[in-house]
């Protein structure tokens, strides 16, 4: 009997031993030659075209840390791939050739928005859901809290950015969670409430990286029409879209970083920048950086009203739906200019597509797309 328990005490060690070892890398996995998993993963890469047969090879860089090593090295960022395949995805420029096709699901009760990824070419499907973002309101402005995690909306570590609006809606600033570039500096948030009750971990503290500005003209004549908008891409150069230009791409989440955010979680001072451009006028424009205008719209007199062409991506008339191109300032238009770079619009009570394309990311995107939502008392 003595015998027969050692025997078992030994086993239970052995295969408790050989857990820790899977959990480490996996024994037998490791034992594979790198050189045939890479080879394998490329073909397989190569073959397939949609995000659903495309599973199983971004699951291997569960493995152990060698197969993520070579699938982070054989997946490539959106901008060259055009598919989003990790979640650092949503905050990297999408592809140039061709736009992402999203959309967007609105719960009027809860004030949140789901952003989605079209896995078909029909207007709504069940989509792969990629953010989320929630209405805040406050006494002064609103604010826009988004988050990877369908049911965790707070500044904790599935916390991507925001979008903080002015008293009026008609100016808005995107902020993002990380720095966005090297030496990007990180803005001081008013407030330190979470948008849900649950408590977030002092070692993982939010930034609040300014990105990008937006704002709506002032309807003083009180006439409808279509909204003027602007975007000023802070962290885009204006050279991104021209030939050779490059735009900056993050390529891991940070939140875990001492080195990006201070050690001090929350900040309750308010900020010069984010203060000043949510108050003050928008005529200070970053030297550089690119500016997104929305295409102007044609009267089209038989149906009386406003037009743009959606290429059938929007199916209702509405005053949110808007396209952005690049604005070419005091330099002579390019074709490169003349490319939608992001555009929105209703095609159900609570349903909107949203298609992006380089150089802006699914995160600055939605954050964009967010602004059309809110209301804007001097605009309409």
């Amino acid at each position: 009997m003595k015998c027969i328990s050692r025997l078992r005490s030994h086993r239970v060690v052995q295969e408790q031993d050989g857990l820790d070892e899977m959990g480490e890398g996996g024994c037998c996995w490791t034992d594979l030659p790198p050189e045939l998993l890479r080879e394998v993963l490329v073909r397989i890469e190569a073959s397939e075209s949609s995000w659903p047969s495309r599973r199983s090879v971004v699951a291997c860089a569960g493995v152990c840390r060698s197969w993520r090593q070579i699938i982070k090295e054989i997946v490539k960022v959106p901008e060259l791939s055009g598919k989003l395949t990790f979640p650092i995805s949503v905050k990297q420029p999408g592809p140039k050739n061709c736009p992402v096709y999203c959309f967007i699901k609105r719960n009027r009760p809860s004030q949140t928005y789901y952003l989605y990824l079209s896995l078909t070419s029909a207007l709504s499907d069940d989509g792969k859901f990629l953010l989320v973002a929630r209405k805040c309101k406050r006494p002064t402005c609103t604010d826009y809290i988004i988050s990877l995690c369908v049911d965790d909306v707070s500044k904790g570590s599935n916390y991507v950015g925001k979008l903080r609006s002015n008293f009026l809606g008609t100016k808005f600033t995107i902020f993002d969670g990380q720095p966005p570039h090297a030496g990007a500096k990180m803005t001081r948030s008013r407030s330190s409430k979470l948008v849900s009750l649950k408590q977030v971990s002092p070692r993982i503290p939010c930034g609040n990286y300014p990105v990008a500005q937006i704002s709506y003209e002032l309807n003083v004549l009180g006439t409808r029409g279509p909204r003027k908008m602007e975007c000023i891409m802070d962290a885009i150069p204006a050279t991104a879209i021209e030939p050779g230009g490059v735009a900056p791409t993050q390529t891991e989440f940070s939140h875990s970083n001492e080195d990006f955010f201070p050690s001090i979680p929350f900040f309750r001072s308010k900020t010069t920048r984010a203060d000043n451009f949510i108050s003050g006028p928008l005529n200070d424009k970053k030297d550089g950086a690119l500016v997104l205008r929305n295409k102007s719209p044609r009267w089209h007199d038989q149906l009386q009203c406003w037009c743009l062409n959606f290429h059938g991506r929007v199916t209702v008339a509405s005053v949110k739906n808007f396209q952005l191109v690049a604005s070419p300032e005091s330099r002579p238009a390019s074709p490169e200019h003349e490319k939608i770079i992001l555009q929105f619009g209703k095609v159900g009570k609570d349903l909107f597509t949203m298609d992006y394309r380089y150089p802006i990311s699914a995160f600055q995107a939605f954050a964009i797309c967010l602004s059309s939502f809110d209301t804007k008392i001097a605009c309409e």
